[in-house]
């Protein structure tokens, strides 16, 4: 069994954040990174709305930050495993088991980054045209699509916020919906009716993404006729929620009933030693600003545990 100093569950950009300040408090931490290195922002085509990396002659896509904030955090001294933490045992307390695939490991401390997954409407063309017409976050991404024609799928309050956001930016934006009204809130909806640019597909939902080097249509079946249509689009934008990448920590940390992990101002969970920060713990902000400020947080709160420990 291999002993670590500070596990981190998780490369988004919480964990590499939590990675490059653990590292520089000479804790020499692990990073698990989990199935996809850099998280939901290795998915992002282009980032313009982070902090200090704006060039607006060449705007720099998501992999691009994630290799900047992994070789961060190497210099400093981190060490990037490229597993997936299958199980955890936090019951009696530090040092806590962390196994993985491939190997099992103890820490006197542990920082969960895990993120959150959007969910997935699952039909042939939506992996196929991510990042090329098919995107899961109108603030990081409406602005690549002005002038242009986008749908978004979902009735709830994150379907229309994105929707009223997407309206600064796209020609028109039209709501595709499978129930005949919306579940948004009573001021969205108005919001919503009384914009000009949206208008509403009801009882429908999206059947195929199509398209050659980038999204040109969807085919819609209305549930109630059964009635199937084709409609030239720009754009697609799915909004029918997240779920936080916390399966394997059920039993083990306090949740909400949505699966989001429980955390203080401190960044602390429902057990001393063990950390959390990003969307694992955040179904609020999902943006990389604040998962890296929370990364930041849960890094210094780790180290000054571990200090008050040794004391």
């Amino acid at each position: 069994m291999e002993k670590e100093k500070v596990i981190i569950i998780g490369s988004g950009p919480a964990g590499l954040t939590a990675a490059i300040y653990t590292a520089r408090g000479q804790l020499n931490p692990l990073v698990i990174t989990g199935p996809q290195l850099g998280g939901q922002i290795a998915l992002t085509s282009e980032v313009e709305n982070y902090p200090g990396v704006f060039n607006p002659n060449q705007v720099p896509t998501g992999p691009e930050l994630v290799e900047i904030m992994q070789a961060q955090a190497e210099h400093f001294g981190a060490r990037l495993e490229y597993d997936e933490v299958t199980e955890v045992d936090f019951s009696q307390g530090s040092p806590f088991t962390v196994k993985t695939w491939d190997k099992t490991y103890q820490a006197e401390a542990v920082i969960i980054t895990a993120g959150a997954s959007p969910r997935k409407l699952g039909v042939p063309g939506e992996d196929e045209f991510v990042g090329r017409g098919v995107s899961y976050c109108g603030t990081c991404d409406g602005f690549f699509f002005r002038g242009q024609d986008v749908i978004v799928v979902g009735g709830g309050d994150s379907a229309i916020e994105e929707a009223l956001f997407l309206t600064k930016f796209a020609k028109s934006v039209t709501i595709i919906h499978r129930r005949d009204s919306l579940r948004a809130g009573p001021q969205l909806q108005k919001r919503a009716f009384a914009n000009e640019k949206i208008s509403f597909i009801w009882n429908s939902v999206v059947e195929e993404i199509t398209g050659e080097e980038k999204v040109e249509r969807v085919r819609i079946r209305n549930l109630q006729t059964g009635e199937v249509s084709e409609m030239p689009i720009d754009g697609v934008f799915i909004f029918i929620g997240h779920y936080p990448n916390s399966k394997f920590l059920e039993g083990k940390l306090a949740m909400d009933e949505h699966g989001y992990l429980i955390t203080d101002e401190l960044m602390r969970t429902s057990v001393p030693g063990v950390f959390a920060a990003g969307e694992i713990q955040d179904p609020i902000y999902k943006q990389m600003g604040t998962s890296v400020g929370q990364g930041v947080a849960a890094a210094m709160q780790a180290q000054k545990w571990l200090s008050e420990r040794e004391a």
